[in-house]
């Protein structure tokens, strides 16, 4: 009977699979088809709670069916991101009018996301305070126990590392492995050696102009090609983001939400405001924030839903090239130091928001100007080391907690709501990614206002 059900839970995710299908036949735009998969998603992950329990094995066996179109989509984009990264960034250098332009490029990045990552501090500890949550207020079960223990052991590998050796963890060693994705460091690895490469062609350039000429047309043939097969895999973002969603919906626990909401509500309000205070700045800037989010909201469902910053990174290049008007180089490397460093969601607001909850279990006051304006120093040189430890928000909330002298158990309390949570702190994550290269492209003078401002420039290629 359980595989009857089964197989009609996979031939209703077939059926929906086919309005998508029909929807691209009638030539509905992209950014449609994004928000249809996800509404089906929502739909198709809903009727699975109702109908069976969470726990259940019909439901176990049926999603890991539909991970072959969610999941299945992510590593897609995962496999094409160690080379979209380096050809990209070797041709954005080789393509500079100045070499100087590199250095002020990658500061400016580097400022933002990591400035951003402060105020996203302050942001998670106002909202904290508002909310008045403390770690006193949630009862610890076995899981949470379990979980707390745990991230001590993890932290055994941490606390031997200090600040220069993360950042250290940056610079490859074997560019090989890093191109196989193996560290949590690869990415800004190959970053760094596709910099080099770069200066090494310009180098080339000015001594031996024929040899400099037949690399860069190499370069510009694999490019090409690089791009036509991101271009292939983002067409099935409507189908992935289906997929992901109907999993995510399926799996949540209602029952640990209910039992945190409080959290959870003042988690979103926080990135909410987070992502309110990113829209002030484009403002300031001079650039229509309601444009912007018109253009970025595909691209932040798809981040939203998958819960990869570094899957989302072909997406995040493509709106900014394509609809937002950011310069190439600028696009590339924001989405690859962004993926990494500086995260407002997960290095920023999520770890203060756990230092002032768990602070008050130790006697500290979380509001003492000693206190916040350690946590804020923290929070901005660890948004850098993160990924030099191996990524995401629980390692942020180990370094910054072991760094407070505040107990990391505590941080288990949340494991039954950290997948909702996850998702909107990633979304988070990538808009900072596309805010920071955005606004340096402006900074250098090197946006396309024209195309920044152009209604229709929404993801052309990707609608075709």
């Amino acid at each position: 009977m359980d595989t009857l059900f089964i197989i009609i839970n996979i031939v209703i995710m077939l059926l929906f699979i086919g309005i998508l299908i029909g929807m691209q036949r009638k030539f509905v735009s992209f950014s449609k088809r994004v928000f249809a998969g996800l509404g089906l998603g929502i739909l198709l992950g809903a009727f699975l709670q109702i109908a069976y329990s969470v726990d259940s094995e019909i439901v176990s066996t049926t999603t890991d069916w539909y991970n072959i179109v969610g999941r299945g989509y992510v590593r897609l984009l995962m496999m094409i991101v160690i080379p979209l990264v380096m050809v990209s960034i070797i041709q954005s250098i080789i393509n500079l009018e100045k070499s100087s332009e590199l250095g002020k490029m990658s500061a400016w990045i580097i400022g933002i996301l990591v400035s951003t990552a402060m105020v996203a501090a302050v942001v998670g500890v106002a909202s904290s305070s508002i909310f008045n949550l403390s770690a006193d207020q949630i009862e610890m079960g076995q899981a949470e126990e379990d979980r707390g223990l745990a991230l001590e052991e993890r932290l055994g590998s941490l606390e031997g590392m200090t600040t220069p050796q993360k950042i250290l963890e940056f610079i490859p060693s074997n560019i090989f492995l890093d191109m196989t994705g193996e560290r949590a460091t690869s990415v800004i690895a190959v970053v760094i050696f596709s910099i080099l490469v770069g200066i090494a062609v310009l180098g080339v350039r000015r001594k031996q102009p024929e040899q400099a000429e037949k690399f860069v047309d190499i370069v510009n043939t694999i490019y090409t090609i690089v791009m036509r097969i991101v271009t292939i895999i983002l067409r099935l973002a409507p189908y992935g983001i289906l997929g992901l969603m109907a999993n995510t919906v399926a799996q949540t626990n209602v029952a640990g939400i209910i039992e945190l909401g409080k959290f959870v509500g003042a988690s979103y309000v926080a990135l909410i405001a987070m992502f309110i205070i990113h829209l002030i700045i484009l403002g300031i800037f001079g650039l229509n924030p309601m444009t912007y989010v018109r253009k970025v909201l595909p691209v932040l469902s798809f981040a939203f839903t998958s819960r990869s910053s570094a899957g989302t990174i072909p997406l995040t290049i493509q709106v900014q090239k394509e609809s937002l008007g950011v310069h190439s180089g600028t696009a590339n490397m924001a989405a690859s130091f962004g993926a990494t460093i500086g995260q407002n969601g997960c290095a920023g607001i999520y770890p203060a928001m756990l230092a002032v909850m768990i602070a008050p279990t130790q006697g500290i006051d979380p509001l003492s100007p000693g206190f916040l304006v350690s946590l804020i120093l923290i929070i901005g040189i660890s948004s850098f080391g993160v990924a030099g430890v191996g990524g995401g928000a629980t390692f942020a909330a180990l370094i910054v907690l072991s760094s407070m002298n505040l107990p990391v158990a505590l941080a288990g309390l949340l494991i039954t709501v950290e997948p909702l949570i996850d998702m909107g702190r990633t979304a988070l994550n990538v808009n900072d990614s596309i805010l920071s290269g955005t606004l340096t492209s402006k900074i250098m003078k090197k946006l396309n206002i024209k195309k920044y401002n152009d209604k229709e420039a929404v993801n052309k290629d990707i609608a075709l």
